[in-house]
């Protein structure tokens, strides 16, 4: 007759290894979030800047323009098209844009702070607002604090 401890321990390798393939695959379903997180968060506000860069490379200022939700025929009260142009037309600095990248992107109330570098290691902060994705300059340096 066997005891009753005789099998004592048996099956604590298996809850061992079972326990640590649990934790390993939370962790990476952790990483995964986070990454597919990074990887997504304010991606509409970045593709409009990247849509507005790109349209400034083009040329097409009419077009940039009514992404800062203003038009030649109803420009905004407070930056007129001759002005845009002043700002991002063939004779400003940003004339010849021959590269872009997002530098950053920070949340920020009720819009996006994205950082846009250029080459020449010019740089521009815009403000996209979360509401209609209309794009314009940031209006601070960095996010207020909440």
């Amino acid at each position: 007759m066997e005891s009753y401890l005789y099998r004592y321990g048996e099956g604590h390798e298996q809850r061992s290894k079972r326990k640590k393939r649990i934790i390993a695959g939370i962790a990476l379903a952790i990483v995964a979030g986070l990454s597919v997180y990074s990887a997504l968060h304010n991606h509409q506000q970045k593709a409009r800047v990247t849509q507005f860069m790109e349209l400034l490379q083009k040329h097409d200022y009419a077009a940039a323009y009514r992404l800062w939700g203003c038009t030649e025929t109803k420009p905004c009260p407070d930056y007129k098209f001759d002005k845009f142009m002043e700002d991002w037309g063939p004779q400003s600095k940003y004339a010849q844009i021959g590269s872009f990248s997002i530098a950053k992107s920070k949340s920020c109330g009720s819009g996006v702070m994205i950082t846009v570098g250029m080459d020449q290691g010019r740089s521009e902060r815009f403000w996209v607002e979360n509401s209609d994705m209309t794009i314009g300059f940031s209006p601070w340096q960095v996010c207020p604090a909440r």
